[in-house]
């Protein structure tokens, strides 16, 4: 085996999306770890230690929330969520323990392999940690500069608010991550709020300033029922 490949756990109990994912990882250069039960997942987890992990949540002997509650009771690998349509409630509670981000079924082959590489690529940045932040992050037109705190979209400054540019700096060192509503509130407004349309009314604000067409954003997205994701790439 290769061992410049990644290893990608794929944990699903439909044989179908099962062969469909590990062909696909396959033929993009990944080496494959498949299992359909949960206890099994997080022994494979612990004794081989893989690069990313696809975690369904509708597993046949224990729920995929209790499987990532368990894997990050001692591991910080990367762990994406791959859940039907209509479970918005189990997404939030995935990513607020702590999976990296999420997919909905059915879903695209490009999509599922952009979030694996930002996934994987953000593991390693954080396990470069003594390495200084970047003071400046760009995607497509948009920057944002930490230091001199500005917003640019091609290289005209944006006029933002103190909260909205709060807003867009949470998401923008989370690029790539999808954000939930609740934690997007408290990191901004504190612990002790409820600020959920006051987000939106921002969100709408910033998407106005940053946005060519605010009505399809492509530089912050909606999960919609979840919360937002900065794109890590166009």
């Amino acid at each position: 085996m290769n061992s410049d490949k990644k290893m990608v756990l794929i944990v699903e109990d439909e044989s179908g999306i099962s062969n469909f994912i590990s062909a696909i990882l396959t033929s993009n250069g990944y080496s494959i770890l498949k299992t359909e039960r949960g206890r099994e997942a997080v022994s494979i987890t612990a004794s081989q230690s893989p690069d990313l992990i696809l975690l369904d949540l509708g597993l046949p002997d224990i729920d995929g929330i209790d499987v990532l509650k368990s894997i990050r009771q001692w591991s910080d690998v990367p762990v994406i969520v791959v859940s039907a349509r209509g479970h918005e409630r189990e997404k939030v509670e995935a990513l607020d323990l702590g999976a990296d981000d999420y997919v909905t079924k059915p879903f695209g082959t490009s999509e599922l392999l952009a979030r694996i590489r930002t996934a994987i690529r953000h593991r390693q940045k954080d396990d470069y940690g003594s390495q200084p932040k970047a003071e400046i992050i760009k995607v497509g037109d948009l920057t944002i500069d930490y230091v001199k705190r500005i917003v640019t979209v091609e290289k005209k400054e944006v006029h933002l608010t103190p909260v909205e540019y709060k807003i867009i700096c949470l998401l923008s060192k989370h690029i790539g991550k999808v954000l939930t509503l609740d934690f997007i509130t408290k990191e901004v407004w504190g612990p002790y709020t409820n600020e959920d349309n006051a987000l939106r009314v921002n969100m709408a604000n910033i998407r106005r300033k940053i946005e060519v067409n605010p009505a399809e954003p492509k530089y912050v997205v909606t999960e919609v029922g979840v919360g937002y994701r900065m794109v890590d790439e166009l």
